[in-house]
């Protein structure tokens, strides 16, 4: 049996299935990426939730495998060369766990290259935008008097949704025919902006047709139906 005891992390949470890949998360639209991953791959795992209301996070067990204090973080007793290999930012945890399987992403350099294009529209673009917008809209954010901060996320918000609508005419999924990790780093963000973030009617999310069918085609997939419920809160 693996031994994990060197990764202070599983002080914390225990690894009770230490063959197993250790999944330390919480069912936000980064932490579901992995779970409905891991779920799309049938890999087995272990999961373990990182409860903010505790501030889990910012616990020096949690640091010593994620330094910058955010879900999810992998912790892979099998990872390259046999060894275990800890992990964390959601979209370097969806490439590493393709290359693993050999699965969600194509084999070919140029699809895999422009599978990764779009990893990074979310990473970079509507991961950080949809998230400041739900500040705006749903938090704190929403009691400044001035909506300029608010509106500058919902037009930014908008007009990510249209380049990806537009690409999306005529296309299954993002990358086509093909479902990947571009599909399953994008639509959690996507489901929530619409759903947690109350913000659907804001951005006029009726006016992106491609993007909400292929949004009804990801939400009725099982594997995803499975993840974004994993971890279960307390």
């Amino acid at each position: 049996m693996t031994d994990l005891s060197s990764f202070p992390i599983t002080k914390k949470w225990p690894a009770l299935q230490p063959d197993r890949l250790q999944l330390y998360s919480l069912p936000t639209p980064n932490g579901v990426k992995v779970s409905i991953m891991l779920e799309e791959t049938g890999l087995a795992y272990e999961p373990h939730l990182v409860s903010f209301e505790t501030h889990d996070q910012m616990s020096p067990e949690f640091l010593s495998l994620n330094p910058n204090n955010k879900i999810p973080a992998i912790l892979d007793p099998d990872g390259p060369g046999g060894k275990p290999l800890a992990l964390f930012e959601s979209g370097a945890i969806l490439l590493y766990l393709a290359d693993k399987t050999g699965k969600l992403i194509p084999q070919d350099a140029a699809g895999r290259y422009e599978t990764i294009q779009w990893l990074m529209f979310q990473m970079g673009g509507i991961g950080p935008m949809f998230g400041q917008l739900g500040f705006f809209n749903k938090f704190a954010g929403k009691d400044y008097e001035d909506k300029r901060p608010r509106d500058r996320y919902v037009a930014e918000s908008k007009r990510l949704l249209g380049v990806l609508d537009k690409h999306l005419a005529n296309r299954t999924w993002i990358m086509g025919d093909d479902y990947t990790i571009a599909d399953i780093a994008s639509f959690p963000w996507i489901r929530n902006l619409i759903g947690f973030y109350e913000a659907g009617d804001l951005v006029g999310f009726s006016e992106f047709k491609n993007v909400a069918r292929v949004l009804e085609a990801f939400v009725a997939r099982p594997a995803v139906v499975k993840g974004l419920g994993i971890p279960k809160r307390g």
